[in-house]
Order: C-alpha cells, then sequence, then structure tokens
C-alpha cells in the first residue's frame, strides 16, 4: 500500500505551491431576481417562504434554535445555496435531520470528557487575529485502531458548537489547524477527516474559514491525496505551513496557542 512505502520517511513534505492559502477567500453571495426591492426586504421575503415550506412539507422537524422555524439558520442556508429556495430546503432538511438524529443538543462537557481526556482536539481559548475561534486538532495523540469513532465523532461535533459560540458579533468563520508533528501511519484515518469535511460542508456551511497544515511530514503526502477530492470546496482552504508562520500570522505573543511557543 501506498501508505507503507512512506512509513519510514520523515522529511518534511512540501505540497505545491498552488494548495498554500495567504488570507482567507472572500465569498460573494448573488440574490436573484431583487432588482424591485432591497436586498434585505429580499432575503426576510426569501427567509419567510422557506420557513413555510419547511413548516408545510416537514412538520415533524423540531421548532426553536437550530430547528425549521430558526431564521437565522434559515438564512445562513439560503446565502450558502446562493438564495436558492429548493436548494436551502433540501440543505436544511438534510441539516435539522442530522442534529435531531445526532443528538447535537445532548452534548456536553461531561459527555465527551473521556476522549477529550487525550488532548488530540480542543478549541482554543483566545481568537486568532481575525477574530476567528480556533480549533486545535493534535494529529500525533489521534488512534484510530484504539480509541471509539463514535466518540470521535461526538467530540468533533461538540467542538464545532462550543467554537461557534465564541464567535464574536459580527464575525462568521472558524479558523482549524491541524499540528501534523509527530503524525505517522498509526495516526493516518482517512474516515474521520472525510467526517469533519462532512460537517462543514453539510451542516456547517461555511462556517470554516481557513484549515492549517502545520508541519506535514512527507508521510502525509498519500493522506493528502486521498483526502483531497472528499474535502470538495474545502481543499481551497487548506494552507501548508510553518510553525513560525503560525506565530508570526495567526496570533499574537498573548494569544499563540501553548502547543506552539517551543
Amino acid at each position: 500500500m501506498a501508505l507503507r512505502l512512506y512509513q519510514k520517511l520523515r522529511h518534511p513534505f512540501v505540497p505545491p505551491s498552488n494548495l498554500s492559502i495567504k488570507a482567507t477567500p472572500t465569498r460573494r453571495f448573488s440574490v436573484h431576481n431583487s432588482i424591485a426591492m432591497p436586498q434585505s426586504e429580499h432575503s426576510r421575503k426569501l427567509v419567510l417562504e422557506v420557513k413555510e415550506r419547511l413548516e408545510k412539507e416537514y412538520p415533524s422537524l423540531p421548532i426553536g434554535k437550530n430547528g425549521r422555524d430558526d431564521e437565522d439558520m434559515i438564512l445562513w442556508f439560503l446565502k450558502d445555496r446562493r438564495f436558492s429556495i429548493e436548494d436551502a430546503v433540501a440543505k436544511l432538511t438534510k441539516a435539522i435531520k442530522w442534529r435531531q438524529e445526532f443528538k447535537v443538543s445532548e452534548l456536553s462537557e461531561e459527555s465527551v470528557k473521556n476522549v477529550a481526556q487525550t488532548g488530540k482536539c480542543y478549541v482554543h481559548d483566545f481568537l486568532d487575529v481575525n477574530d476567528r475561534p480556533v480549533i486545535i486538532v493534535v494529529a500525533s495523540k489521534h488512534f484510530p485502531g484504539m480509541q471509539d469513532p463514535v466518540e470521535d465523532e461526538k467530540l468533533g461535533v461538540f467542538l464545532i458548537e462550543k467554537a461557534l459560540g465564541k464567535l464574536p458579533a459580527g464575525k462568521e468563520e472558524l479558523l482549524g489547524i491541524f499540528d501534523l508533528r509527530g503524525f505517522g501511519t498509526k495516526n493516518a484515518d482517512i474516515k474521520f477527516l472525510a467526517f469533519l469535511f462532512e460537517l462543514c460542508y453539510y451542516y456547517y456551511p461555511k462556517r470554516l474559514g481557513q484549515v492549517l497544515f502545520v508541519e506535514a511530514p512527507f508521510v502525509f503526502q498519500p493522506i493528502w491525496q486521498l483526502a483531497k477530492p472528499m474535502m470538495k470546496s474545502y481543499a481551497s482552504l487548506v494552507r501548508f505551513c510553518s510553525v513560525d508562520i503560525v506565530r508570526k500570522e495567526y496570533f499574537t505573543e498573548a494569544t499563540l496557542p501553548a502547543c506552539f511557543r517551543d
């Protein structure tokens, strides 16, 4: 297998230059048929249309925060689907059903305590220089053959929810950092990586502003080649970088994560 060919290699992996992104891309949303009315009024009209569709076609879906009548959530998914009512209804329905089945509202610090104690994934105490909450994944502490994948998934969802709760007013995106120092084939987990990006694509669209792969070793190259197609459009958000870049471009001395101070 390809992974075995790289098992004994430990030289830094330098990806093609076109994989490096130095700034979070700016997204623009197009609103169709909005010439006759202000955008805010048009958006409000579309939100109500989606809300009515969900109530009529999916009355069994829960209501309240992150439910079928949550107008902020509806507007976010409308933006994600470029204000297409049909597409927004389809994606919202999928997301709300998933939240219900996964029991997202029941996740807590206590429920994920055991897996969180491994230190392999956590929300940083401080925001980055762009005022984004930060989720840090320490790849060398992840052992897919020894740890429960269901518990890993619960931790991932809980941390995304926790990070979103730290968003400052007017801010919308998160920063994801994968610390790949010490990464080896024993830590490789394509399935879990695909799960994380599926979360971001289907259930938390456009919340992930950028992903940093820090100090990726050469052994990570085949993992990246397998993972990249699964990441869909999120692959363009990935930046391979060094610890020094993290220190200089993403944090201040006071807010730098402890793992990047040494």
